[in-house]
């Protein structure tokens, strides 16, 4: 995917006849301003490497070898059929990496995220990089890549979360934007370890969807997909007073990670409270306190924040969620307007979902977060942002005052 800074859309369609005109109507406006300079790169590479097509065929853009978007029944399946980085040391030169990290041994009762990754990138295949009402095409602004998986430990933890660290560490501390394919929600604490790791003296906020609080420090004797932020919010860098989360509620939030959240005054809404004052002021909430003293925004995605019913594919399903709709449009405006140092989707479980609708959200989640970050000119990055800190500091754990 080609990037062309110069051609992001901002464009907005002039009032006609004294009347503003629809969401559908500037997105055709926004389309025409869209270059096909990717597009046509992608076509030119797949009659070249893929040799070109049978006699018969009168369609010459396609080759005999399946190669790029199409068709998107076919080919090798990366995140959005983006290039496989196969040396991860060259990933600065990309504006989004996109890693999995097929780790479930923090689970504590459904199994299955560890295929989250791989259910993911086969489900993207469907999609195409251009979304029509945002105006955005990612093969035409941005450059992205994947750089696969991180080699976990079956059934150690501790291992994986070394393994975590030190690539989020490397991919963040390159200036790449990191996209973490999950995992279970274990996974939270060392993927903010890396990005802490490279952040100095600054201070990240977290913004965590989710119906679970997760801030237990341990669960069945270690540290579980219920204990995250209690861990992440030990470090300086990550401050559990900008640790904001969003839709927690329903009967699997245990008490021992409430008194948690109460001694460390996190900052709670419920499904409910979202609902009552309303989206805009939800995210007025989310921004308000994660952006309080710090330097950028985590976030770190739950699928099971958006109600059971939409999400069948996660370790702990839990009714009366948000909707769609409502996430999206929280996810966007957050987006647009914070700082953002990273993107983590969790608890993708493709053995109990269904028709693959869990990780075509957890697809929708990411493709979105894209493309607001280049509405919002955070991509492509021109230059390193200044919270990322060259030196490593190889030692942010600390206890939590």
């Amino acid at each position: 995917m080609s990037a062309n800074p110069d051609d992001t859309p901002t464009f907005q369609s002039p009032e006609v006849n004294g009347q503003v005109p629809t969401e559908a109507q500037r997105a055709l406006d926004l389309e025409t301003r869209l270059p096909l300079t990717g597009w046509q790169q992608e076509v030119s590479e797949g009659l070249e490497y893929g040799l070109e097509a049978a006699d018969s065929i009168r369609d010459r853009t396609i080759p005999t070898f399946s190669r790029g978007e199409l068709p998107h029944y076919a080919g090798i399946n990366t995140f959005l059929k983006a290039p496989y980085l196969v040396d991860v040391r060259e990933v600065g030169k990309y504006d989004v990496a996109i890693v999995g990290v097929p780790h479930d041994s923090g689970t504590t009762y459904r199994p299955g995220t560890r295929f989250g990754p791989q259910g993911i990138r086969r489900i993207s295949a469907l999609y195409t990089p251009y979304n029509f009402e945002l105006g955005v095409d990612l093969r035409e602004q941005i450059t992205l890549c994947d750089v696969g998986d991180i080699f976990t430990i079956p059934g150690n933890n501790e291992k994986s979360f070394d393994q975590i660290s030190k690539g989020i560490a490397h991919i963040f501390s390159s200036g790449a934007f990191p996209i973490i394919l999950g995992g279970d929600h274990s996974i939270g604490f060392p993927t903010v370890r890396g990005v802490c790791r490279h952040l100095g003296d600054k201070k990240v906020g977290i913004i965590h969807f989710d119906r679970h609080v997760d801030t237990q420090e341990t669960d069945l004797d270690e540290r579980m997909h219920t204990c995250p932020w209690f861990h992440a919010t030990n470090m300086a860098n990550a401050p559990a007073k900008n640790l904001v989360q969003l839709g927690i509620g329903g009967w699997q939030v245990p008490r021992q990670g409430v008194k948690v959240c109460r001694e460390r005054a996190t900052n709670i809404l419920t499904v409910t409270d979202i609902t009552e004052i309303g989206l805009d002021a939800a995210v007025e909430f989310a921004l308000e306190r994660a952006l309080d003293g710090t330097d950028c925004v985590y976030i770190s995605f739950d699928i099971d924040c958006i109600d059971a019913g939409f999400v069948p594919g996660t370790g702990w399903p839990e009714p009366g969620g948000l909707l769609p709709r409502e996430a999206l449009y929280l996810l966007g405006k957050i987006v647009q307007r914070a700082p953002v140092c990273g993107l983590e989707v969790v608890e993708v479980s493709p053995p109990y979902d269904v028709s693959d609708m869990t990780a075509l959200m957890a697809t929708r989640v990411i493709c979105d977060t894209m493309a607001h970050l280049v509405l919002s000119g955070q991509l492509p990055r021109q230059e390193k942002p200044a919270y990322i800190n060259t030196e490593a500091n190889m030692h942010v754990d600390m206890a939590w005052v």
